[in-house]
């Protein structure tokens, strides 16, 4: 998988973050919303957005929320629900704003395949099974997502897409 140093992810398009300075680069604790706040924002944005001068949303649940389904249930929520609510983000701030999406613990569950670059989430226990977010969230464009670093040889601070379709 291709990695940044670039901090474009602070800006624009959509990052999964699971690392904690990384979230601090770009945002307050109190500016973070929860994912109900994101999914009710649905269509009708705010001219400003909470962090980082008015250019990133930062979204704390999405991990919570796939541990409570199944995953064939997480699956159909993530397709119904999570990616028409990025894709509203994204047509309504046309590109120029950054949508990250907060999990703390995502270094141990999302995995990325080194051969062919698919992402997926490692569902929690009992389940253990694994949801292929690169065909559910981005149709499979595993070329596209990056890994984020914060400095060169450091560990991934998330993953990084620049524009979901």
């Amino acid at each position: 998988m291709r990695q940044t140093l670039d901090p474009v992810w602070q800006v624009r398009g959509t990052s999964w973050l699971w690392d904690e300075e990384a979230r601090n680069q770009i945002c307050a604790a109190s500016e973070v919303w929860s994912l109900r706040q994101f999914l009710r924002a649905k269509g009708q944005w705010p001219d400003d957005l909470p962090s980082n001068g008015g250019r990133t949303l930062v979204v704390a649940g999405l991990d919570g929320s796939l541990d409570l389904l199944t995953p064939t249930d997480a699956e159909a929520w993530l397709g119904d629900a999570i990616k028409p609510a990025i894709l509203s983000f994204q047509d309504e701030y046309e590109g120029d704003a950054a949508l990250a999406f907060w999990l703390p613990g995502g270094h141990n569950r999302v995995r990325a395949n080194a051969a062919t670059d698919e992402v997926g989430w490692l569902c929690h226990a009992p389940h253990g099974h694994q949801i292929d977010l690169g065909r559910i969230l981005w149709g499979q464009a595993n070329e596209y997502p990056q890994e984020i670093l914060l400095r060169d040889g450091g560990r991934p601070a998330g993953l990084f897409h620049l524009r979901i379709t």
